[in-house]
């Protein structure tokens, strides 16, 4: 093998794995990382065309496993089960996106052969026996993929990382970018060219459209002929909106939406915008979009589908959903679920109602994708007097709306604007469980519903954006701290008594996030907050279903000789395991066909057909299909004379496997320990 090194990639295709990756979730891994992980492959499929699917016997496969910390080997190992670990507090998304991009064969951002121009290494600093994930490759075996250094990569260690006091181990030669680097929310732009130019991507695989009408061409949508007025490119309106969303106004000459005037013709006159045409693949959708109602709240937007099938190849329309409410003075982020097979356009009708409005109805950033949308929405507006005017602590907390899981859970979100006592300038979020109308009805303790929480980063292209995320999942046999009893047990039970803004009193469970979920500096870094407002995506979802993820035949390691055998269950270890001693199978069974001849009986081994042929005192059958005949007289002459053959060619086989192992041996421990990095 070849062991030479990228700058951010390991040279040679045997290193690659295919588009389609094989994975398998090993029960020792926590349940909200189980969740997590199946998180971190939707964000691969959206903006790479990686695909992760669970092992069915292949040859080479990611083996996920709760080891000792966050871990991976680089590139493909070629060995059949290849471990990532995913420990104790390595549940956050970018986390898992990091680790899975070693596994594809990236090394640190620091490790560039450039690194000395853009960071210094603090040697002194780093903890003993953790120097290897500094290493520096030169670029005589190397190339960066001619990518930029990224401060903001999803690969960039942050500046305390492997410290052994309280100094940074790494310092950035332009000190500003001190605290951007160690990001863990999303992959980076120059991550996704890197990866996108290694894996020889031309798109995304659920990636559908976005548009944010920036260019004349409206992203090749059309104005239908069937209605009585069309949708205009603008810039503003004089009711509202005054700018775009996209850039809200920050460059002349720029910035663009389309608007449906309301305040002129008659009572139901419509307007429809339709998309390009779409090609699904998965049978289910969401469409995201901004919305500005400037006109009366009898104005309607409808969202409509037109499918082409072999049967209506001029398509037909599905009404999907109507959008109505009062005006408002802000944009309003809306997402629609859908569930097309064919090929179809999206349709945007606008309808004038009977009141009397001033503007209309405004559209603007535009994504669609094949992804499941967010249960809910919580728009926090004059978010920048919250964090100049809260203090720290409870004082500063602020609670959502309540809202319900797809279970009927009720539940609750807590944001520390300016975070807690222990960690101010960050923002802190949190999730409770609150009593519901369903509560008598549901199961306590609340058992294996995951909790997502994230903070959009509001770029008008789905694939640049970097929200922040946290999952909390309910695990109903953790204890409250409380002499209580459960910590996710029914909130009437655990919880403290509360009241919404109206009066009304309900109780709210115990709280269980981070008191550092984002810091204020990373917040004001990227369109997290905009036209003074953040969004937080909210959804809880049962995930029972990942309890045992394990696959019934256990995981495997390729044998010398290319067959797959049986495994054990690999141990969390603080380095994988690269040649596990394989073990013999639970058990044969008959195979469905008999290809045995002479009364052979034919029985599945290691997933492959072995004839076990008939024998009697003196003879014998044998062959691949027992074809041949074997008698003792015959064999007698046979023996006599291989025995001795079989001697010397032992001897020198066995002079040959001492040298070549200890010389592999100590190869290969060198290279497998500057192969597998630590987060």
């Amino acid at each position: 093998l070849s062991w030479m090194q990228e700058r951010n990639s390991i040279i040679g295709d045997n290193y690659r794995w295919p588009h389609v990756i094989p994975y398998v979730l090993e029960d020792s891994l926590e349940m909200n990382a189980k969740g997590l992980i199946l998180k971190a492959f939707e964000q691969y499929r959206l903006k790479t065309c990686i695909d992760f699917k669970p092992w069915k016997g292949e040859k080479n496969y990611i083996s996920v496993f709760k080891g000792s910390g966050c871990w991976s080997s680089v590139g493909n190992l070629q060995e059949g089960l290849q471990q990532l670990s995913i420990g104790t507090n390595c549940d956050r998304i970018g986390t898992i996106q990091h680790e899975f991009l070693h596994a594809l064969g990236f090394w640190h951002e620091q490790s560039r052969s450039d690194r000395d121009d853009y960071v210094t290494i603090m040697w002194d600093r780093i903890q003993s026996g953790k120097e290897h994930n500094f290493n520096k490759y030169d670029d005589k075996t190397s190339d960066f993929l001619n990518v930029p250094y990224d401060y903001n990569s999803v690969m960039h260690y942050s500046k305390t990382a492997f410290r052994n006091g309280t100094e940074s181990t790494i310092v950035t030669n332009i000190p500003d970018f001190m605290d951007v680097i160690g990001q863990r929310m999303d992959f980076s732009d120059y991550d996704l060219q890197k990866l996108n130019r290694l894996y020889n991507c031309s798109s995304s695989l659920t990636f559908m459209d976005t548009c944010s009408f920036e260019l004349e061409n409206i992203c090749g949508m059309i104005q239908s002929s069937d209605d009585s007025s069309d949708w205009q490119r603008l810039s503003q309106v004089p009711a509202g909106p005054n700018t775009d969303h996209t850039i809200m106004g920050e460059c002349r000459d720029s910035g663009y939406f389309m608007h449906f005037n309301t305040s002129t013709g008659a009572e139901g006159s419509t307007a429809a915008l339709e998309s390009r045409i779409l090609y699904p693949k998965r049978g289910f959708q969401c469409l995201q979009f901004y919305l500005y109602n400037s006109g009366h709240e009898s104005d309607r937007l409808y969202v409509w589908v037109r499918e082409y099938t072999s049967g209506h190849p001029n398509g037909t329309l599905r009404f999907i959903e109507e959008i109505k409410g009062s005006p408002e003075t802000y944009w309003q982020l809306h997402h629609v679920s859908l569930d097309v097979t064919s090929k179809f356009r999206v349709v945007f009708e606008g309808v004038r109602g009977s009141g009397l409005s001033n503007g209309g109805l405004s559209i603007d950033d535009i994504n669609l994708s094949e992804t499941q949308c967010p249960h809910h929405v919580w728009h926090i507006r004059n978010f920048t007097h919250l964090l100049n005017t809260s203090p720290a602590g409870e004082a500063g907390r602020i609670y959502s709306p309540p809202f319900y899981s797809s279970k009927g859970y009720a539940f609750q979100v807590g944001l520390y604007v300016n975070g807690t006592t222990d960690n101010p300038s960050n923002l802190g979020i949190y999730l409770h469980l609150i009593s519901g109308a369903n509560d008598d009805h549901l199961q306590w303790p609340c058992a294996w519903q995951q909790g997502t929480m994230i903070l959009l980063d509001q770029h008008p292209d789905i694939r640049q954006r970097m929200s922040n995320q946290r999952s909390i999942t309910t695990d109903p046999l953790k204890l409250s701290d409380s002499p209580l009893g459960y910590f996710w047990d029914r909130p009437d039970k655990v919880g403290s008594t509360a009241a919404f803004p109206n009066g009304t009193e309900y109780r709210r469970g115990p709280g269980s996030g981070t008191g550092a979920f984002l810091t204020h500096e990373r917040l004001r870094s990227r369109n997290f907050i905009k036209e003074d407002g953040i969004f937080i995506l909210l959804t809880m979802e049962d995930i029972s279903h990942l309890l045992s993820t394990q696959p019934s035949v256990s995981p495997t390691v390729v044998t010398s000789t290319n067959t797959i055998t049986p495994n054990p269950d690999p141990t969390s270890t603080n380095k994988p395991s690269i040649d596990p001693e394989p073990t013999a199978t639970s058990g044969p069974y008959l195979c469905p066909d008999n290809p045995c001849e002479n009364d052979g009986v034919c029985l599945v081994v290691d997933r492959a057909p072995v004839c076990r042929c008939p024998a009697g005192d003196n003879w014998w059958y044998m062959g691949e299909k027992c074809e041949r005949k074997g008698t003792t007289r015959e064999n007698i002459v046979i023996t006599v004379s291989s025995t001795i053959a079989v001697f010397v060619v032992m001897l020198i086989v066995t002079i040959t496997t001492a040298v070549c192992l200890k010389k592999k041996h100590r190869q290969g421990k060198k290279n497998r320990e500057n192969l597998t990095l630590e987060e």
